[in-house]
């Protein structure tokens, strides 16, 4: 397979949405994206990743983002599709990156923990579990590296979330037995809070609690896959809850079953 057509990888693909690549590299990978439709998906789904990268963009909200932001939007050439009449899937992305330009220069810090697809009290769980798991498969190992926090750090992250979501979490309440608590951080979800606690499994990889306020009423344990992880999710009158891995099923649900009980509000 000649280099022209090599399918990027998706470090390349962030390297072409952040604006770091060369223009010849850039241009070889619109020509990717305009022929392939996988790759097109590909990109316009690490273009609206739901990670927490408020962090990640104040570097470059501190280091000049009109020159860089617009060295970026210079290198996407404004070309129709070949494929299609419709306007191409290609300029919707180059009208997020105008977005996010304009943003950018006008001082707002762009926070991508906030994910905003709306939804209704019928299909809500379902929803944001969707959209937790888009984020969550983006985690590898190396996502939640460094040593396990001291009981006192967890303790402080974990009242951070309480406060928002009128909930009494301990570092006790949320441990899962052999699997290292990495981090509890709040993201928001259509307005609303939604509280994440990370954690790594030495056997499987990442792993996450998460939890919003819902008035859906009380549901029992139940099981479900999204994006190759299995889900275990379940709700009481005030709030619902959701734990995400790779472990296996009947694994994953017994883990849940632990913490359902400390975790009651």
């Amino acid at each position: 397979m000649s280099t022209k057509h090599t399918i990027p990888s998706d470090e390349d693909l962030t390297a072409f949405i952040d604006g770091e690549l060369t223009p010849e590299e850039a241009a070889r990978i619109e020509a990717i994206v305009n022929e392939d439709e996988s790759t097109a998906e590909r990109l316009e789904f690490l273009a609206r990743a739901s990670l927490p990268f408020e962090q990640a963009f104040a570097p470059l909200l501190a280091e000049a983002p009109r020159q860089k932001l617009q060295t970026m939007l210079a290198a996407i050439p404004a070309q129709p599709s070949e494929k299609s009449n419709a306007a191409p899937a290609f300029a919707s992305r180059r009208r997020f990156l105008g977005a996010l330009a304009a943003s950018l220069v006008a001082g707002i810090a762009i926070d991508r923990a906030v994910i905003g697809r709306s939804f209704s009290a019928k299909d809500e769980n379902s929803e944001w579990r969707a959209v937790v798991a888009d984020y969550i498969s983006l985690y590898t190992p190396e996502t939640l590296a460094g040593p396990v926090p001291e009981r006192d750090v967890q303790a402080s992250q974990l009242a951070g979330l309480d406060e928002k979501l009128g909930l009494s979490l301990s570092p006790e309440a949320v441990s899962l037995p052999g699997i290292d608590f990495k981090r509890a951080l709040m993201l928001q979800y259509d307005g609303k809070p939604l509280a994440q606690v990370a954690y790594l499994d030495p056997e499987t990889g990442p792993m996450a609690l998460c939890i919003v306020r819902s008035d859906a009423g009380p549901k029992a344990p139940d099981l479900e896959s999204r994006n190759g992880m299995n889900v275990v999710y379940w709700s009481n009158g005030t709030h619902a809850f959701m734990l995400i891995g790779h472990a296996a099923a009947d694994r994953m649900t017994a883990i849940a079953e632990g913490v359902r009980g400390k975790v009651a509000v």
